[in-house]
């Protein structure tokens, strides 16, 4: 059974900062591009950043260039989003998926952002 599990969602000030993290199993974490989505209420979700299975290469939405990192442990199957001078605009839920739109989802962790 795949699952994906994130963490590290909450809630910060403007300009604060948050890690999520998505833990994988039951699946050959290696073999899979990953990736970071998010929906905020009432918006359609949106892709935030991905990265290919060796993590050599990453894609990323122009609204999150120069504050978000995604990063991949092969080792630990683990998935990370650091993220940086978080605006309220960022305010979504954030998913973890492996294998694209199309591929396995995680069940979401919160991140609120506001003063």
């Amino acid at each position: 059974q795949v699952q994906l599990v994130e963490s590290g969602g909450g809630s910060v000030q403007p300009g604060g900062s948050l890690r999520l993290s998505c833990k994988s199993s039951g699946i050959i974490f290696e073999l899979y591009g990953m990736g970071w989505y998010r929906q905020a209420p009432g918006k359609q979700r949106e892709m935030v950043e991905a990265i290919t299975s060796s993590g050599k290469m990453t894609n990323y939405a122009d609204s999150v260039k120069g504050r978000f990192t995604i990063s991949r442990d092969n080792a630990r199957d683990t998935l990370s989003l650091q993220m940086n001078s978080l605006k309220p605009e960022d305010a979504a839920v954030c998913y973890c998926t492996a294998g694209g739109k199309g591929g396995h989802w995680g069940q979401g962790t919160q991140v609120t952002v506001s003063s």
